[in-house]
């Protein structure tokens, strides 16, 4: 009996604090967010199965609502002839106060038929970890070269803040094209 009392009582005193502060963490965590919540190098990689497509790439957020990114689109099979990180890519966000938001990432490809798309990406997203990390789904796409959109892909998108040597030079690349 005296063991089982005692299992009891530590497993009480490990979790309690423990449960507490979880729950102190989520209350607090995504309270208050805006478009500055956001601010600074995110990457991100994204994944689609159907058809089947890989990108990793860097989000620059400016705090304010504005957007670029550099993006690698994995081209194993050397089909499309992708050899770089694309470039070029602008957009706009809007963080919502409960940590919720949605993006519109304009790819700007060039020579695509008269009339069609550049190429438009409608993200939506939910912000964690004060900021530091994004987690968001593809909600719309229009391809290069269509007219309207296709039907939702169902792809993944995760980031992290953080900045490198590479990215900032990556991103002086792009801004000076």
């Amino acid at each position: 009996m005296k063991s089982w009392l005692w299992k009891g009582m530590l497993a009480a005193t490990i979790a309690l604090p423990a449960l507490s502060g979880v729950a102190c963490a989520e209350s607090t965590d995504n309270d208050g967010c805006s478009n500055a919540t956001l601010q600074g190098d995110y990457a991100f990689s994204v994944l689609s199965l159907s058809p089947l497509n890989v990108v990793v790439g860097i989000g620059r957020f400016d705090g304010k609502g504005g957007f670029t990114q550099i993006d690698y689109p994995g081209d194993r099979l050397r089909t499309a002839g992708t050899l770089d990180f694309r470039t070029g890519q602008t957009g706009s966000y809007s963080v919502n106060s409960d940590c919720t938001g949605s993006q519109e990432i304009d790819l700007n490809v060039p020579n695509v038929p008269a009339g069609t798309s550049h190429g438009v990406i409608h993200n939506a997203f939910v912000i964690s970890n004060g900021g530091r990390s994004i987690h968001g789904v593809v909600a719309e796409i229009t391809s290069p070269g269509a007219t309207s959109p296709s039907a939702s892909l169902t792809l993944s998108i995760s980031g992290r803040s953080g900045r490198s040597r590479t990215t900032e030079a990556a991103l002086r690349r792009d801004r000076a094209s």
